[in-house]
Order: C-alpha cells, then structure tokens, then sequence
C-alpha cells in the first residue's frame, strides 16, 4: 500500500504487451510481413503495441482497484464502488501511458533505451529503502554481522554470474565461396552465427512469474476455500511456487529460443548467399547442426535462469528473514541494462573519435 501512486503500475502494462506483440509476430503472417519491413514496419508494430497497452493496462489496473478496495475490509477507501474503481483505473492508465511517452522521449532523444532506463531507475531506487531495512533489523539484532556479509557475497557473485552468462555466446564458424567475377572476387571471408547463452534474457522469468500470480488473482475475486488454498501453495514463499517457478523458467526459454531463432530459415539464408559451416553440407544438415548447438547453448542458458529466479528469493527470507523488494528478475534487468547502456555509450564515443572507457575500445 505504501506504494500506491499514480505510477504504481509502472511500466509493466507495456512491456507485458510488448512480449504478447512478440509471440503474435511469429504466429500471424501479417504481423511477420510487418517485422520484416524495415523502420517502417517496426514503426507501426510500436504503434499496435502502445493501443493494445490500453485494454492490457485496463485489466491490471481494475485488478489492482479492486485490491485495494477489499483490502483491510474497504478501511483504506473512503468512496467504495465504481466511482472508486473508475477513477482508480484512469488514473492508474494515464501514469503509465505517461511513462510509457516519458521513456520514448528518452529513447529520442538520449542514449540506451528509455523504456529499460526507466525500469533501471525503479530498481535502483528501492535499493536505499531495502539498506534501511537491512539496517533496522541489524540494530535490533534480529540479524547479524555474519548474515548480511554472507548475502553481500552471494549478491556480488549472482551480479558476476549474470554478467559472465549474458556476454558468453557460442560462435558457429562461416565461410562463404569465393566467386570470380571479371577481374573481381568476391566472397572467401570468414564470419560467424553469434548465439548467446543468454540470448533470451529476463522474459522468460517474467513469463514465468506471470503465470504463477495468475491463480493468486483469481482467488482475490473468488474467495472459495480450495482457491484460497491453491494461491497459498503458489504464493511466493511455498515450496511449491518455487519448484513450479523453476520449471516454467526452463521451459519458456526454450519456447522463447525456438520463436526468436529459427535454425531453418538461418540455413536457407546462408545458403541463398553462398555460406557454408566447414565439414557441414549447405540445408537440412546445417539446420540440423544450427538447433542441436542451439539446443545445448539454450539449456544451459535455461538452467542458469531458473537458478538466478529462484535463489534470491530463498536468501532473502532464509539470510535476511524477509522479503527485499528486489530479487532475481531485478537482478537480470539490471545487469542487462547497464551492460546495453554501457555499450551503447561506447559506440557514440568511438563515433565521435573519443577514446572509449571499455577495453574493447581502447
């Protein structure tokens, strides 16, 4: 409750409508065309984007009025009913439809993207709040010394890990023919398909986490026994939540993986263009080669996530006995941010003949 505002749902309407948008590219063909047309198309997918935010944020907003409403037996609202509701739910939309303008302006007209710096900002900013809190059970001895050295060490290591898995990739050798054309060739250069461990990042936590809360809200709108009972055992906390929340994590990043990369239509493309994977015929065999390292790449990528959602929950509670205001999603988006943002400064300093302030430029 002490977080309720005007911009309490944050960002989160768009960026849910931005994955759907997506998973819809792939499945409708029109929406495909539309990728695959340049700035333009990708223009009107924004648009789409930010008109099916509305009816998505809607939904969130009355969950959330209604909350609010039943929460404490109605003692925080004053003006119970669908005044309350309506005016909660257009006030609710017009902070996110500002923020959602605020991080586009961002994206305009500075550097990295606005919508991530946004989110980046939220997560920073509980950090002081979460020491504080740190700090007060520290004083009264409900944790010690020891407790909160050992959570800073797991921190620093997960932040480290995260680090390590989002900039490794595995490297798929290319050659292309060489061609002779009048006095001309072309071709004969080596390159390489990048596929990254951490390709998938943060949206198959946040996929996973929301199909989990999905049993909790409804059993704030229908208040049966087994309902209840069903949200307890999926409520963060429960054993239960984690196991389930492990396995959703594995196995949207395999579905996730298998939308975004297609090994088929990378094989037809090398082929088109005269390139070859050395000892691999061009087609089916190269397809076959792209997916199995795929898949091993994309295993390891899904283990590593489902680890990184779950353990900092579980430290939390069991080292500090309580539930920060960030965990590993946090920690994913972050780390994913600063690292985009980091090298997105570089290329404008190299572009401007500045010496850059990472070793890959200097």
């Amino acid at each position: 409750l002490s977080r309720m505002s005007i911009f309490a749902m944050g960002i989160m309407p768009y960026i849910s409508t931005s994955i759907i948008m997506q998973l819809l590219t792939v499945a409708i063909p029109q929406l495909e065309r539309l990728s695959k047309q340049g700035e333009e198309g990708r223009q009107k997918i924004t648009q789409i984007t930010r008109y099916a935010t509305l009816p998505i944020g809607a939904v969130q907003a009355i969950t959330l009025a209604y909350m609010i409403q039943n929460m404490e037996n109605g003692t925080f609202v004053i003006i119970r009913g669908p005044a309350f509701i309506f005016s909660a739910v257009v006030t609710l939309l017009a902070g996110t439809i500002f923020i959602m303008w605020l991080g586009e302006k961002i994206t305009e007209r500075g550097i990295g993207n606005g919508i991530s710096l946004i989110i980046f900002a939220g997560i920073v900013a509980q950090l002081r709040p979460a020491a504080g809190s740190i700090g007060s059970l520290l004083s009264v001895g409900e944790i010690t010394p020891f407790r909160i050295f050992l959570f800073a060490l797991i921190t620093i290591s997960v932040i480290a890990a995260v680090v390590v898995i989002y900039e490794a990739e595995r490297r798929i050798p290319i050659r292309y023919a060489r061609r002779i054309v009048g006095r001309k060739v072309y071709g004969g250069q080596t390159s390489y398909i990048p596929i990254r461990v951490g390709g998938v990042g943060v949206i198959a936590i946040i996929f996973a986490i929301a199909i989990l809360v999905l049993p909790s809200t409804i059993a704030r709108f229908i208040p049966h026994p087994i309902t209840q009972q069903i949200a307890g055992w999926l409520s963060p906390g429960a054993s239960l939540y984690y196991v389930l929340l492990a396995l959703a994590v594995v196995l949207f990043t395999f579905f996730y993986t298998a939308i975004v990369f297609n090994p088929v239509e990378v094989a037809d493309n090398m082929r088109r263009y005269g390139g070859f994977i050395p000892g691999l015929r061009p087609g089916k065999p190269t397809a076959e080669y792209i997916t199995a390292v795929l898949t091993r790449v994309t295993f390891v990528g899904a283990i590593f996530f489902a680890f990184i959602a779950i353990l900092p929950e579980i430290v939390n509670r069991e080292l500090l006995r309580q539930s920060l205001p960030f965990g590993g999603t946090s920690i994913l988006i972050a780390v994913g941010v600063a690292l985009d943002t980091a090298q997105q400064l570089e290329s404008h300093l190299l572009m401007r003949h500045y010496k850059g302030f990472m070793k890959t430029g200097r």
